[in-house]
């Protein structure tokens, strides 16, 4: 089997590459900023490491179906799946390459990843693969095709919590969101979801849906918005006006 699912022949370059482990992981952690960066004109795409094929819930087939349709709602111009290996994800030179591949095909400036260490082992494994890819994909010795390194990688919030080095106002777009994550039948709690006939988990409650609600409320107040959406750097941002960095709302 491919590592990596056929490309789209537009070989136009895209400005951010938001990256999953697996099927709405994006969504969930990054899928509001998606939809505020498409909605303001930029190039966006998305690339799940793994179809989820191990997940409790759901086959494959229909998770990727299911993240399809969640793109279409979040608006990216681009889906692409990689077979790196659910549940174990592997971080050898082969997937290594594949999402070489994937990063020289789209030249994104910008890539959103998992965090470096989380609740499930692969959201690490796939920091980890997604750092030493951007790397090594602006080396032009190393694999194939001309050689480009994105100019920023930063790592979404999952299960486990950081403190976030910027915060994305998403009020705006926290609906686009809500409504990417619907998608998801499979996976998490949406209107119907109860009813099917698999086992429950932590992510399928009603209780986690509340809590992604309830982070985004967290951290929107943290910055004096409704909700935000919050980002940890491996190097320091760049800055030219320091009012910049003013948070909205009131004192």
């Amino acid at each position: 089997m491919s590592l990596v699912n056929a490309l789209p022949e537009d070989s136009d370059p895209l400005d951010i590459l938001a990256v999953g482990t697996h099927p709405d992981d994006v969504e969930l952690s990054a899928g509001a900023t998606v939809a505020l960066w498409v909605e303001r004109g930029y190039r966006v795409g998305i690339v799940h490491l793994t179809h989820g094929e191990l997940g409790t819930r759901g086959s494959a087939e229909e998770r990727e179906l299911e993240a399809r349709r969640a793109a279409e709602m979040l608006g990216v111009r681009a889906v692409c799946f990689l077979n790196c290996g659910d549940g174990g994800l592997r971080t050898g030179r082969d997937q290594e390459d594949a999402l070489i591949d994937v990063l020289r095909h789209h030249r994104p400036a910008l890539v959103l990843g998992p965090p470096p260490a989380d609740r499930h082992p692969d959201h690490g494994r796939a920091h980890r693969l997604l750092a030493d890819a951007a790397f090594y994909a602006g080396l032009a010795r190393r694999g194939r095709g001309r050689a480009h390194r994105p100019r920023m990688v930063l790592s979404y919030m999952q299960h486990h919590g950081f403190m976030p080095h910027l915060v994305v106002d998403v009020s705006a777009t926290w609906d686009r969101k809500l409504a990417a994550m619907a998608c998801y039948r499979s996976q998490l709690h949406t209107a119907g979801s109860e009813h099917r006939d698999e086992p429950k988990t932590k992510v399928s409650s009603p209780e986690f849906a509340a809590a992604v609600t309830g982070r985004g409320r967290h951290f929107g107040q943290m910055i004096g918005a409704a909700f935000g959406e919050p980002f940890w750097s491996p190097v320091p941002l760049a800055l030219s006006d320091p009012l910049d960095l003013m948070p909205a709302g009131l004192p």
